[in-house]
């Protein structure tokens, strides 16, 4: 997989992609580069428009995201002065 993406890295770079330029940011990751993966993964690449490969895959549907409303309880002054002393209860 770190091919791949090395691919599509030296892609987004306009980076011509060759076997040195490949090599290089497998290097760079500091992977143990394997020179046939290498080989094989470029020779499956010719014809290849990536921009195109990119554009044909299915993007994730975002899913709309619910907002909560807030709901404000009004509390009247005895009311807090009830909860204030009932909390106060608990230290005595």
């Amino acid at each position: 997989m770190e091919y791949v993406y090395a691919v599509l890295l030296l892609h987004k770079a306009g980076t011509p992609i060759d076997e040195a330029s490949l090599t290089k940011v497998l290097t760079a990751a500091h992977l143990k580069v394997n020179p046939s993966k290498v080989k094989v993964l470029l020779d499956s690449l010719v014809g290849v428009d990536i921009e195109e490969a990119l554009k044909a895959i299915p993007q994730p549907v975002a899913k709309p995201v619910e907002e909560k409303k807030v709901v404000e309880k009004k509390v009247d002054k005895s009311q807090k002065e009830e909860e204030d002393q009932g909390l106060g209860n608990l230290f005595k």
